[in-house]
């Protein structure tokens, strides 16, 4: 039986042999502020963190107790909602301009559990090639089951240039059925479990799309949300024979509107810019880039 949040944390704590105040210190050093009465609570199962500064203490935690990335994150559970109902999909109209073939699409691999996966976290990293062009997206999400018997998750993939990717591979799970808009640039995809989940337990699974040289002309990655995550990371490639003149992150409810919010990111030493947050609300999260 899978650990609980509470008991894989008091595990952990014993076997690094740290007492919680050297936690509490440990977590300080890194601008981290989180009472020893919440460490004492969250590993003894009095109550979970939820809110984006504990969310980020569990990430820390993660490090500092040497365990796998998300391996806390993953056992916390759904978060509470907040703003647009738990229960209610955003619908995919709200999320991008394709919304229509891409539920034309999804019924078409008759996607009758949708919604019973919430999603715990979510990692893209996108590598561009020196034509500034885009060669691949990897993705690694975690996800946990709301009910019994659920076996598979769709995945879409959508690129604007209307190109289908020339690979899609996948990890941790099966590709099964697969439907595309060839037209419109749009892939739906299975990735089925090794097994049906129980509610409650959770489940990885990697994937990547990929194109052959040169890829397509590519100046934005987004993630649609339609449904609450605890945490998303995106992470963008540059290559270094083709950096870009200005990045930002884009945060939108509704891609009919304007951006609710847009922030200038810095290219990183490595050619890299990313946004990482927690409590991600349903909507359009992503980075855009302007070429010089």
């Amino acid at each position: 039986m899978q650990q609980t949040f509470d008991q894989l944390l008091k595990a952990a704590i014993d076997a690094r042999g740290l007492s919680l105040e050297r936690l509490h210190a440990r977590l300080r050093q890194r601008g981290i502020d989180v009472s020893l009465a919440s460490l004492s609570n969250w590993q003894r199962g009095k109550c979970r963190p939820e809110r984006s500064h504990s969310l980020r203490a569990v990430h820390a935690l993660e490090e500092i107790l040497a365990l796998p990335g998300d391996s806390l994150v993953a056992r916390l559970g759904p978060p509470k909602p907040r703003g647009r109902r738990l229960g209610g999909a955003l619908p995919y109209q709200d999320l991008c301009l394709v919304g229509g073939s891409i539920q034309r699409l999804l019924s078409e691999v008759r996607h009758e559990r949708d919604g019973q996966l919430d999603t715990l976290s979510y990692h893209d990293h996108v590598t561009l090639g020196p034509d500034r062009d885009e060669r691949s997206v990897r993705t690694r999400a975690v996800f946990q089951a709301r009910s019994d018997g659920v076996d598979r998750h769709v995945a879409v993939y959508h690129n604007e240039r209307g190109r289908l990717p020339d690979e899609i591979t996948a990890s941790c799970c099966r590709a099964g059925r697969t439907r595309t808009d060839a037209e419109k640039g749009i892939a739906v995809v299975e990735l089925l479990f090794d097994r049906p989940l129980s509610a409650g337990e959770t489940y990885v699974v990697e994937y990547e799309v990929r194109f052959d040289p040169p890829g397509p002309p590519a100046h934005y990655y987004e993630r649609w949300f339609r449904f609450p995550a605890h945490s998303y990371l995106l992470t963008v490639q540059f290559d270094r024979a083709a950096p870009p003149a200005r990045v930002t992150s884009v945060r939108q409810a509704n891609v009919r509107r304007a951006p609710d919010e847009v922030s200038e990111l810095r290219l990183g030493g490595w050619n890299t810019a990313h946004i990482a947050g927690v409590a991600v609300e349903p909507g359009v999260h992503g980075i855009r880039w302007e070429w010089s």
